[in-house]
């Protein structure tokens, strides 16, 4: 019997990030209900897993790039974006946390 009920990595991924965007003032509370609602979107563990990682790479990227692209001096930005990154990752452990049970959920 074929499972009706499949997952997407990458919309995982943005609920991930947009969730995480939007409660940003809970610390660590925000990432894991980003976390929840895009393992739930993906679809399985498997899938969580690799949204996470997807979420977390597109996060770095986003804030290495913005961070560049609104000082107007490259070296400035790239240092700003990067302890943004930092920022981040930190947001991360507890979206994966939240990831792994969304994925266990689906």
């Amino acid at each position: 019997m074929a499972d009706s009920n499949q997952g997407s990595i990458m919309g995982g991924a943005i609920w991930m990030i947009v969730i995480s965007v939007l409660l940003f003032w809970l610390p660590g509370v925000g990432g894991f209900i980003g976390g929840l609602a895009g393992g739930k979107v993906s679809g399985g563990v498997g899938p969580a897993l690799l949204a996470w990682l997807l979420s977390s790479i597109l996060v770095g990227i986003l804030f290495a790039l913005l961070g560049t692209l609104m000082s107007g001096m490259i070296l400035i930005g790239a240092l700003a974006g990067f302890g943004g990154l930092v920022l981040g990752f930190i947001d991360a452990g507890t979206r994966l946390l939240g990831a792994v049970i969304g994925g266990l959920l689906a």
